[in-house]
Formats: C-alpha cells, sequence, structure tokens
C-alpha cells in the first residue's frame, strides 16, 4: 500500500516518531498530530498541534487522511496509579474522540497502540484503559463498519524512548552513576524489541490480511532481566554494579502476563532485526550525546573509551 495520506496521533512521541519515519521511508505522506511539536520532523512534514480531547482539533488533522496510527495515550504504569483520571482522558476519551472522527470522515483503517498488559491483571490503570479501548474499537466495527488493527507491544527500547523506559533508566543510571538499581530480583523474563524494528512491523501492518486484526508486536527472543543487566555490564567492561532491592509493588509481571482472556492475536515478526547487544551500544551512544548537551557529567562513557 502505497501513496497513502496518514495521520499519526502522537507524532512527536518514542514510538510514534518512528512510525512517522517509517511511513515516509514506505512513500506515505504523514500528517503528524501531537499536544507539542516533534523534535524529529522534518521541513516538509505537516504538522498540527491540537489536543487529543478536542474533537475541532482532531477532525481537523484528520481531514483528507486515508488511515490513521493512534498513538496518542498516557504510557506510564506508574503515572497511570497516581493520576487515574487524566489516564482514563487521555486513553479512553481521547480514543473514542478520534473513532467518532474517524467514522465521520470514512477513514479506510484505524492502527491502535495497546500493550500485551492487555492478557494481564498487571498494569494497573494503564492496562484498563488500553483494554477498554480495544473493545470500544471492536464494537465500532461491529456497528459502523470502522476497521481497525491493533497493535499490542511488548517492551521497546532505542533511541527517543521516554525518561520511563526501562533499558532507557538502565542505561543512564550507568552512566551518570557506573550502577544500576533495579527493584526486584531480576528473574522478570521480556521480549525486547528495537522501536526501529517495531515502527518497521506496523508499516506491515498495513496489508489488508491483517485488517481487523490483533497483532503481538515482541522480540524474537526471551531473556531474563538479570541477564540483559549483565549484558550492559559487559558492554561497559565490567565496570556497572548492578544492585538489585525489594519490589512490594505488583504492578509489571514477572514471566508473562498471560493471565486475562483476551481477543486472540498473532504475533508479527520479521526475517531480520536488530541484534540487542548491538543495539543497546547504539542506544548508548544516542544517550550520551543527549546527557552531554544537557551538560550532564557522566562518570563513564562508551564512546570515549572507544576512540
Amino acid at each position: 500500500m502505497k501513496n497513502k495520506n496518514i495521520l499519526v496521533t502522537g507524532s512527536s512521541g518514542f514510538i510514534g516518531s518512528h512510525i512517522v519515519d517509517a511511513l515516509e521511508e514506505n512513500g506515505h505522506k504523514v500528517v503528524l498530530f501531537d499536544s507539542v511539536s516533534s523534535k524529529y520532523k522534518s521541513k516538509t512534514q505537516k504538522e498540527i498541534i491540537g489536543d487529543i480531547l478536542n474533537i475541532d482539533d482532531i477532525y481537523e488533522a484528520m481531514t483528507g487522511c486515508d488511515v490513521v496510527y493512534h498513538f496518542a495515550a498516557q504510557a506510564d504504569i506508574d503515572f497511570s496509579m497516581i493520576d487515574p483520571v487524566k489516564t482514563i482522558q487521555q486513553n479512553i476519551i481521547g480514543t473514542q474522540n478520534l473513532l467518532e472522527t474517524a467514522k465521520k470522515q470514512k477513514v479506510d483503517r484505524l492502527f491502535f497502540a495497546s500493550t500485551i498488559y492487555v492478557y494481564s491483571e498487571m498494569g494497573s490503570f494503564y492496562r484498563v484503559s488500553k483494554q477498554a479501548c480495544e473493545k470500544i474499537i471492536e464494537e465500532y466495527q461491529k456497528v459502523f463498519g470502522l476497521d481497525y488493527t491493533i497493535l499490542r507491544f511488548g517492551s521497546l527500547y532505542g533511541p527517543r524512548a521516554n525518561e520511563f523506559n526501562a533499558i532507557r533508566i538502565f542505561l543512564t543510571q550507568a552512566l551518570k552513576n557506573k550502577k544500576i538499581v533495579r527493584r526486584g530480583d531480576g528473574e522478570e523474563i521480556r521480549e525486547y524489541i528495537h522501536v526501529k524494528d517495531a515502527a518497521r512491523l506496523c508499516v506491515d501492518a498495513l496489508n489488508k490480511k491483517y485488517k481487523n486484526k490483533h497483532l503481538i508486536i515482541t522480540g524474537n527472543q526471551q531473556i531474563r532481566v538479570k541477564d540483559l543487566l549483565t549484558i550492559i555490564q559487559e558492554i561497559f567492561g565490567g565496570e556497572i554494579e548492578i544492585k538489585f532491592v525489594p519490589d512490594e509493588e505488583l504492578h509489571h509481571y514477572q514471566i508473562t502476563p498471560y493471565n486475562y482472556r483476551s481477543q486472540v492475536a498473532k504475533k508479527i515478526t520479521s526475517n531480520y532485526h536488530y541484534d540487542l547487544g548491538q543495539g543497546l551500544v547504539d542506544f548508548i551512544y544516542d544517550l550520551e550525546i543527549m546527557l552531554d548537551k544537557e551538560g550532564n557529567s557522566n562518570k563513564i562513557s562508551l564512546r570515549k573509551r572507544r576512540k
């Protein structure tokens, strides 16, 4: 599917900004929509600054678009516990506004950024909001014929990651303190996927065979968090201390999120992907550059050590 006019909400964010890049690389014309301007947009891209809770803003942004990628959301699990009202407003009401506008403008298909936490009882109000949105989207298709593709993301990492992204937290701690503190015992199992791999798979999902389907977008290999931290430690030549502290919170899954029956989803994969080790090294370099610009004094530098 080439030369589509596509709206991306949350275009200034972690995954949203990479989706914009991947779509344009594949020949699509993209409209950016977010509450703040994207630091990653090009001069030729159309960007609309607006509020997902404002119908008029959404209508303006969506006019003339064939497809919508909806990535605007409150995505921090810990924040959702602190402020459930804002989480519900942004995630559920915002999605409802988008669906109603897409119905009126006869959009071909809506792509929704969900999470594998929909299979779980973990994830607090963030998980609840995504479960609710999925059901609302499914019902809009049944009643109004608005087609969709639901994208359930696992653990993402890579450049432009949010401050609450786990791997960004680990690497920032390593650079600043030469020490990583992790809540829990490190036995948690994750399937990390590089954000650029995830964005590419989201573009692949434009294929009509994924219409009205639920897709899982995670890494190809399982790894314990403890082993991930060991990899980071080895990348830094053993100079990083790893410390585990007790975790009394029960809002993140340990080994698997699967204890809640949700709509069946199929995992979408690629024949090639970022190697985790190389992805981590590239991410470290990006973080070092960012921290240098912010005037941080790092205790360790991978770039300087390897010159």
